[in-house]
């Protein structure tokens, strides 16, 4: 968030300022969800952002926010510019609002490691509809992305480093994209983003605003919709034939009582029976719901046919990205991980 100087206040309505005055003012007024990562907590960033703006100029923006919505703009004489700041003033004031009324963002997600060097992957979020919750980049999938390097030079290096490493890797309920984009950019893989049919066109966006930089780095990514569960429009043909995939990751995907189940039924379709095939997935324990979600997927997952059982497990710390940010220890959130595979 960029603050407003004490030279630079803010322009009053009864001056009738230009258009290009108020644009000015609006674009100074605009507040971006922070971004966090292993060296500065999310906490930490709040923080400097509420530090920029006193409560006093917090409270000045807002009322110069309200204003303009009220005011019928007359002496712009343009229907087009006065639509445009109306538009703006509405979006600042959805930003002051906690995420699930901020409109549009684009936000830059760094990763740096000795490992594999430093980049940042740019993910767009649309405004949250409904219950497209695969709209917004959630911090497990910023977590677990984090963690991909050493998972690959630890339990999964039989199939990200070996001579017998797998070149294809599933991402089930991919949301914006970030934990797969990651996956392809550090591990060097193809990864197939997936989700709903209606999650598939921001899917497809962000995949394409990061496949050059992807590809720099030797990896791939596809798009395609597969819905758990789904008919099979709602597939996409390359998942129809099943157990193709010897490494499947899966972030944050249990919202819903039936998601554990069908979710079980998804990872069972597309898991190779190879002995040495594997999923990672990323549950956050936000409450009892979220537990109790995460160990019925558990229990789903061993009983099928050929059942899965987990070979290592734990959970770190780490920061969610809901809420308005105004109580920081809300955020604060274990995130359990674990690594399953074919019991025989």
């Amino acid at each position: 968030m960029r603050g407003i100087e004490e030279d630079e206040d803010l322009p009053h309505l009864w001056q009738k300022p230009a258009y290009s005055v108020i644009l000015e003012a609006l674009e100074k007024l605009r507040v971006e969800p922070p971004v966090w990562g292993a060296k500065v907590s999310r906490s930490e960033i709040i923080k400097q952002q509420a530090a920029v703006q006193t409560a006093h100029e917090r409270k000045e923006a807002i009322a110069f926010l309200s204003s303009i919505i009220k005011s019928g703009l007359s002496w712009l004489g343009d229907d087009d510019e006065r639509e445009v700041i109306w538009e703006e003033a509405s979006k600042r004031m959805s930003e002051r609002c906690g995420r699930t009324a901020m409109g549009e963002i684009i936000r830059s997600w760094p990763f740096e490691n000795p490992d594999y060097g430093a980049f940042s992957l740019t993910i767009r979020e649309p405004p949250l509809t409904g219950d497209s919750l695969g709209l917004k980049t959630w911090g497990s999938s910023y977590a677990l992305a984090q963690r991909l390097h050493e998972f690959a030079s630890g339990p999964l290096a039989h199939l990200v480093r070996s001579s017998q490493k797998t070149e294809e890797v599933l991402e089930l309920g991919s949301g914006t994209g970030l934990l797969g984009l990651a996956a392809a950019s550090i591990w060097r893989k193809t990864v197939y983003l997936t989700d709903l049919p209606e999650i598939m066109s921001n899917l497809e966006h962000n995949a394409s605003l990061n496949r050059a930089l992807v590809e720099e780095r030797g990896g791939r990514v596809e798009a395609a919709p597969l819905t758990w569960g789904g008919s099979e429009e709602e597939v996409d043909p390359r998942f129809r034939s099943g157990k193709r995939f010897e490494l499947i990751i899966v972030a944050d995907p249990l919202y819903d009582d039936d998601h554990p189940a069908l979710l079980a039924s998804a990872i069972d379709e597309q898991l190779a029976l190879n002995p040495d095939a594997r999923v990672l997935v990323m549950v956050p324990q936000r409450d009892e719901i979220t537990k109790d979600l995460c160990r019925t997927l558990r229990a789903e997952l061993g009983r099928h046919t050929n059942p899965l059982i987990c070979h290592h497990e734990n959970i770190v710390d780490g920061e969610d990205d809901w809420g308005d940010g105004n109580n920081d220890d809300s955020q604060q959130v274990g995130f359990w991980w674990g690594i399953l595979g074919r019991s025989s």
